[in-house]
C-alpha cells in the first residue's frame, strides 16, 4: 500500500511539474498539513496559524526568489490512513516542500511519498527518534528535540526532583505514545528506577479504571504516560475518582492548554514535558504579539516551533536560490537562521542544533516551566 501511494506520488508531481513547473510559476507552494479537525485539531491549528504570520511577512516584502509565497492547507486529523491521501494529494498540488505533519506516526506514514517526490517536510512537533534516526528519510527535519531527549529529560526530573524509585508507564500504542514510553524505561532504568507495570490503553476508550487498580495494587509510586491529551484527561480524572494520588508525568502530547481545560481541576498537579520556553527571545515576542493582534488569542501548542520551521525552511529557499528539493535540504543542514527558538540549524540526520525540552507543571490553572 505504501509504495502504491509512493508511485501515485510521483506521478501526481509529474502532472503538477508539467502544470505549473513547481514553483516555477507566479507563486512558490508550500503544504501546511497535520490535524485541522478532530480531537487534535489543537496540535495542527496553530501551525497553519504560524506558516500563515510568517508567509505574510515574507510575501510584504516581496517573497521568495521574487515570487509569492502560496500555502497549500491539508487536513491528516492525525491518522496515518488519512496522512498518506494527504501527502498524495498536496504533491500533486505541485508543492515544493511541506511543514508538517504534526503527530509521528501520520509523519511517518507520509514521509515516504515526499522522499519520492524529492520534497523535504519540516515538522515542529513530530518527536518520534526514528524519524531522522533511522536515515530512512533523508528528506525530514524538526525543529523539535526527539523522544529519546524528552524522555530523558523525564527521566532524570523524576529521580532528581520527585525522587521516586518506581513507577509504572502505560502508552497509547500508538507510534509516538509508545516510543516515548519506550525510551522512558530505557531512561529510568539507567537511572535505577523500577519499572512496576508497562502496559498499552486502548485510545479513545471511556474507562480506564482496570488499568489504574493495577497501578494502585502495585508499588508504583508515580505514572510516567506516553500519549496525548484526550486519553490523559480521562486517566487523572479517574485516577482523582479512585483516590490514586500519585504525580502524573507525561509528554509534549499532553503538554497543550487543551488538556487543562478538558481535564479541568483534575489537571492541577500534572507534570508534561515540552519545548524550553523562549518567551524571552525577541523574535519570539514578536511572533506571539502578532498571533494576538491577527487572531484575538494567544497561540497554541507548538506555534513557536512551527513559526521557527516556516522561517527556516523560507531561508534555505532563498539561501538555494532554488526551489529544487535537494538544494533546499542542502541549505537547510549548512546554514544557520534567526528563529524564535533562537538561532539554529540541521544536523546531517535533519534534527534541529540549538532546541530542547523542559518540564513544566499545571499550577493554577496553566503550566509553569519548573
Amino acid at each position: 500500500m505504501k509504495k502504491l501511494f509512493a508511485i501515485l506520488g510521483i506521478l501526481l508531481v509529474a502532472s503538477a511539474l508539467f502544470a505549473n513547473g513547481g514553483g516555477e510559476g507566479d507563486t512558490i507552494k508550500i503544504a501546511v498539513v497535520g490535524p485541522h479537525s478532530g480531537d487534535l485539531a489543537s496540535y495542527g491549528i496553530p501551525t497553519i496559524k504560524a506558516a500563515e504570520l510568517v508567509v505574510a511577512d515574507y510575501n510584504a516584502k516581496g517573497g521568495v526568489l521574487g515570487k509569492q509565497i502560496e500555502l497549500v492547507i491539508e487536513d491528516d486529523v492525525c491518522k496515518p490512513e488519512v496522512a498518506a491521501n494527504s501527502a498524495a494529494k498536496v504533491v500533486g498540488d505541485g508543492v515544493v516542500a511541506v511543514i508538517g505533519h504534526i503527530c509521528s506516526g501520520a509523519t511517518k506514514s507520509a514521509l515516504g511519498i515526499y522522499n519520492e517526490a524529492g520534497l523535504p517536510a519540516i515538522s515542529p512537533s513530530a518527536t518520534n527518534p526514528p524519524l531522522t534516526q533511522s536515515g530512512d528519510y533523508p528528506n525530514f527535519f524538526r525543529t523539535i528535540a526527539p523522544d529519546d531527549a524528552q524522555a530523558a529529560t523525564d527521566a532524570e526530573f523524576i529521580v532528581n526532583v520527585l525522587g521516586l524509585n518506581s513507577v509504572a508507564v502505560l502508552h497509547d500504542k500508538q507510534d509516538y505514545g509508545k516510543g516515548f514510553a519506550d525510551f522512558s524505561v530505557e531512561s529510568l532504568e539507567a537511572l535505577g528506577v523500577e519499572i512496576v507495570l508497562y502496559e498499552g490503553i486502548t485510545a479513545g476508550a471511556v474507562d480506564y479504571s482496570a488499568v489504574l487498580t493495577k497501578i494502585a495494587n502495585s508499588d508504583a509510586e508515580g505514572i510516567v504516560y506516553g500519549g496525548y491529551h484526550p486519553e490523559a484527561s480521562k486517566l487523572v480524572q479517574q485516577m482523582s475518582q479512585m483516590g490514586l494520588d500519585i504525580p502524573f508525568v507525561s509528554d509534549d502530547g499532553v503538554k497543550d492548554d487543551t488538556f487543562i481545560q478538558v481535564a479541568g481541576e483534575y489537571a492541577e498537579g500534572v507534570y508534561a514535558s515540552g519545548p524550553k520556553d523562549t518567551s524571552s527571545n525577541a523574535m519570539n515576542q514578536k511572533a506571539v504579539a502578532d498571533h494576538k493582534a491577527t487572531y484575538g488569542e494567544d497561540p497554541g501548542a507548538f506555534f513557536i516551533n512551527a513559526y521557527a520551521a516556516t522561517i527556516a525552511l523560507l531561508n534555505a529557499i532563498e539561501n538555494a536560490g532554488s526551489t529544487d528539493g535537494e538544494a533546499i535540504m542542502d541549505a537547510l543542514r549548512s546554514n544557520y537562521v534567526d528563529t524564535p527558538l533562537g538561532n539554529i540549524s540541521f544536523d546531517e540526520k535533519g534534527d534541529a542544533i540549538g532546541v530542547g525540552f523542559s518540564v513544566y507543571q499545571v499550577q493554577n490553572g496553566t503550566y509553569v516551566e519548573l
